[in-house]
């Protein structure tokens, strides 16, 4: 299908033109996303129609055309879909086929996501450096720690004491651990065409053998996704990292849901793709503590006695690799955890290394 404006159909922000009597004559993929309504039901469509309940929004874009002038309003308020919506709407006449008036509608919340989506990969950027700084001045250390203790062992005269000494090489070679787990991949990247709920089903059977009684997991699948070019097991560990989260803040009892579906229009990274595969893991647990809920991704950020504070970071790192974005939303008796995997060809699948 052709469009009199290629220029408007990659843009994230929902764009309408209008002619003289408010009728939709061209609607860019991220209105029909907005406005919930498919172009070929849009086009021809009064704008009153398209949007029941706000007439006196109606009237400004009549007086707008009547003029022939435009106007800009950071705050409007606007029903869609039945749910009140908070706008920034510009609007600009035009007379390029049969149109009269250009408006463009971002809804804040989505520039608000963008913004903490930015925010969120500075940081996490920045969380990098500093944990592989950190992680060259303590090996070093933990090295000769660990070598101090095993030649103290041989020369203690009470085998009683080397008790002590496994104690420190043990500590020792756990930490070393953490640290490589850190900061370094276990294997390259294994690209191929996956399935999701492969991946998903994977998980929900490792973690049912770890939480056997008194966890149910719930699923809810969309079939008809395409497959993904990904890798598998990083996929499987990303999601077994949410999923097992949200199983201890439960404590092994309660129920957690599977969801997939499609997204369409969806703003990766200022990256603009047609589809992605939605991913989301919902618990019925206490919800996410107020006070770690904007460093939840960090890593050594933990709410449980004993964490390490590593499973979301990975996991955020592991959907990053896939060009993706994992998102969460918390309340008491209900938390979900959202990862956007984008479409992509083979071809386009080269994962992003870091």
């Amino acid at each position: 299908m052709t469009t009199p404006y290629p220029g408007l159909e990659l843009l994230a922000t929902a764009v309408l033109v209008l002619d003289e009597h408010l009728r939709v004559t061209y609607a860019n993929p991220a209105a029909e996303t907005l406005l919930a309504h498919g172009r070929k039901h849009l086009l021809g469509t009064a704008l009153a129609k398209v949007l029941p309940g706000n007439d006196r929004f109606v009237a400004r874009l009549e007086q707008a055309v009547a003029d022939d002038a435009g106007f800009n309003e950071n705050e409007l308020a606007l029903e869609l879909g039945g749910q009140p919506a908070i706008v920034h709407c510009v609007a600009v006449p035009v007379t390029e086929d049969g149109g009269r008036l250009l408006i463009e509608l971002r809804e804040l919340d989505q520039q608000i996501r963008i913004a903490k989506e930015a925010k969120l990969l500075e940081q996490q950027q920045a969380n990098r450096e500093l944990i592989r700084n950190l992680a060259h001045e303590i090996k070093n250390p933990l090295g000769g720690i660990r070598g101090a203790a095993q030649l103290l062992e041989r020369e203690l005269p009470d085998p009683d004491l080397k008790e002590f000494t496994q104690v420190i090489v043990k500590e020792t070679d756990r930490l070393q651990s953490l640290m490589n787990r850190m900061l370094t991949p276990h294997r390259l990247p294994q690209i191929e065409m996956l399935n999701v709920h492969e991946v998903m089903e994977r998980v929900r059977t490792l973690l049912l053998a770890e939480y056997p009684e008194g966890l149910s997991v719930r699923r809810d699948y969309d079939v008809s996704l395409p497959d993904l070019p990904g890798d598998k097991e990083s996929l499987i560990q990303a999601i077994l990292n949410v999923a097992r989260n949200a199983a201890q803040a439960m404590e092994g009892r309660g129920e957690i849901a599977f969801r997939t579906r499609i997204a369409r229009q969806v703003t990766i990274a200022k990256t603009r793709y047609r589809h992605a595969v939605s991913v989301e893991i919902e618990d019925n647990g206490p919800g996410v503590p107020e006070d770690l809920a904007g460093k939840i991704f960090f890593p050594l950020v933990s709410g449980r006695d004993g964490g390490t504070g590593l499973g979301l970071s990975l996991a955020q790192n592991y959907v990053h690799q896939h060009h993706g974005l994992i998102e969460f939303e918390s309340a008491p008796g209900r938390t979900r955890f959202t990862i956007l995997l984008p479409v992509r060809s083979p071809q386009q699948a080269g994962l992003a290394r870091h």
